[in-house]
């Protein structure tokens, strides 16, 4: 239109460094960060991150370098947010239950330059790097920064050359300037983080995330969790999956103050003590996180002096869960997303009709994926051959798609499987779900996790949800075991709960498979029923790959 302009007084790329720019104002003198005894101040927070983002400079970061951090949910881990995007450059949050080949391929694959790591880590960093010298003898290592102490050591092993390599985080950061100018991106759509797919599949790729898709995201968090000014956050998501879901910077974005647990580690009764001692306001998790809520013996738990508001997704969770934490007096609100999606794509957003149901009712309905958030453009169920929506019939099944600015850029250099994601200007989930007359969505399955009995389509999330509901069981989850008749049948891997003497209660697989004929169709129960620990990610998602294969081992003849 005559007269439109477009310049540097109306338009500036979004990012969400200007969060912290804005906070370290506002909010200048009041709590960011605490941490035990340890606690900052958003001005100082603030000057920190700059601070690091100058030390990296002066190390020869620079525009899209890539910046590597293994390190629990800690204050540094924060502003390794902030300081790495400042410095121009993209942070790659490596998952801290991965062993040091994992690493060496996430280091190798990102071409890290940088690698910051808790000391308690540290060994897995440097077994990475060896592995990485000995496959190739010409790339460039990367420099290691040791969060905490230096005094945990190599164990002597200097062959490596890793000794040369490695600094502090406390002393580079004496080493920044205060009053160093900030590399802002010139683009919005430049890369501020690399986030590694969770590894459930085994097969981990490397998730490109831009300013403009972290600044919309985070936005959308502070909207769905209806956060107000300066909450109280307590950090239960690792802030390695997908940048904490973005609430990294959306509670920078209305100045909160972040909780941290003691070295990251996840509890139910440390839990319990800083809702009550930091008088939280917010906190969030995967289903895994608040099923060791509600199972906290109560002798561990504490008075909870004020609605929390819980963000839960990355499965679905189980309604008999949703129920208990309502009962402990937690306001659960249901999120689901991807890596590929920053985290939180869709929110099952509260009706009022549905006050008046009752509770298992209302758990159940709340146990739905929902409607897109504010910052998505569009969510549908779609057949994936012919891409038409599934009718809202809440039965007919179809693919999860996505369309929309909170969507990631790409896979780091993987320009197949990118343009199979994006086939037909869709993003395809490979997650499959219903649709109800209301547009809800529904989760009914992956792609891959189907089970399919003798021509019948089976939901393991269906079946895992009954079985969560027997009073023994702790935590279970389903998947298909070959048969030669039948093709597959369910079978469930159940680990069960503890009685008041600390042991383990003993019920019979018969007992399950029961209790899923009285709730399921018979063709749904399992026939076979395994008692075991779960393996999981420590995102808290089950890694049914793994499951797979044992129940591939049980069908072989002995």
């Amino acid at each position: 239109m005559e007269g439109t302009v477009k310049c540097a007084a109306n338009y500036v790329p979004l990012s969400p460094i200007s969060f912290l720019d804005r906070s370290a104002i506002l909010f200048a003198d009041k709590v960011s960060v605490v941490n035990g005894d340890l606690d900052f101040t958003w001005a100082e927070t603030r000057e920190r991150c700059v601070k690091l983002a100058s030390a990296l400079q002066q190390l020869g970061i620079s525009r899209h370098d890539v910046v590597a951090a293994m390190i629990p949910n800690i204050p540094e881990m924060f502003e390794l947010h902030f300081g790495v995007p400042m410095a121009g450059a993209v942070l790659c949050t490596l998952n801290i239950r991965h062993d040091s080949a994992m690493v060496s391929s996430t280091l190798n694959h990102s071409d890290a330059k940088l690698v910051f790591v808790h000391y308690q880590l540290l060994n897995v960093v440097t077994g990475a790097l060896k592995i990485l010298s000995e496959y190739s003898s010409n790339k460039k290592l990367p420099q290691i920064v040791v969060i905490n102490s230096l005094t945990h050591h190599l164990n002597g092993d200097s062959e490596s050359g890793v000794e040369s390599r490695l600094l502090e985080y406390n002393s580079l950061l004496a080493s920044g300037r205060p009053d160093f100018e900030i590399i802002r991106p010139l683009d919005e759509l430049e890369p501020i983080s690399l986030n590694y797919t969770s590894g459930t599949t085994s097969n981990p790729k490397g998730v490109i995330y831009s300013h403009r898709g972290a600044y919309l995201n985070s936005l959308a968090a502070v909207l769905l969790t209806e956060m107000k000014s300066m909450p109280v956050y307590l950090w239960t998501v690792p802030m390695f999956h997908c940048n904490g879901w973005c609430l990294t910077w959306a509670v920078t974005a209305q100045g909160g103050k972040n909780v941290f647990l003691q070295d990251g580690v996840v509890t139910g009764k440390e839990i319990f003590e800083c809702i009550e001692k930091q008088r939280v306001t917010h906190m969030a998790g995967a289903p895994t996180i608040l099923n060791l809520m509600v199972n906290t013996p109560e002798t561990d738990r504490r008075p909870v002096p004020r609605k929390v508001s819980v963000m839960t997704g990355g499965a679905p969770p189980p309604p008999q869960v949703l129920f208990k934490m309502e009962e402990l007096g937690f306001d659960v609100t249901h999120a689901y997303g991807l890596t590929e999606t920053y985290g939180a794509a869709t929110i099952c957003a509260w009706k009022p009709e549905w006050n008046t149901l009752a509770p298992d009712a209302r758990a159940k309905l709340k146990s739905r994926q929902g409607l897109q958030h504010l910052g998505m453009e569009e969510a549908d169920v779609k057949d994936p051959a012919t891409m038409k929506s599934v009718p809202g019939d809440g039965k007919t099944m179809g693919e999860v798609m996505f369309r929309g600015n909170t969507i990631m850029s790409g896979y780091l250099k993987n320009p197949e499987a990118t343009e199979n994601a994006f086939k037909d200007g869709w993003f395809r989930t490979g997650d499959l779900a219903v649709k109800h007359p209301d547009g809800y969505i529904e989760l009914k399955d992956r792609l891959k996790d189907i089970i399919m009995c003798g021509g019948e389509s089976i939901s393991t999330i269906e079946v895992e949800s009954v079985i969560y509901s027997h009073p023994a069981v702790l935590e279970a989850a389903v998947i298909g075991k070959p048969d030669d008749y039948w093709g597959e049948t369910p079978c469930a891997f159940v680990k069960l709960k503890n009685n008041d003497d600390d042991d383990t209660v003993v019920i019979s697989d018969a007992e399950i498979i029961q209790h899923c004929c009285d709730h399921l169709p018979a063709y749904m129960a399992p026939t076979t029923v395994v008692f075991a620990d779960l393996p999981k990610t420590s995102t808290g998602k089950i890694q049914k790959f793994l499951l797979r294969q044992k129940a591939k081992d049980l069908s072989q003849p002995s």
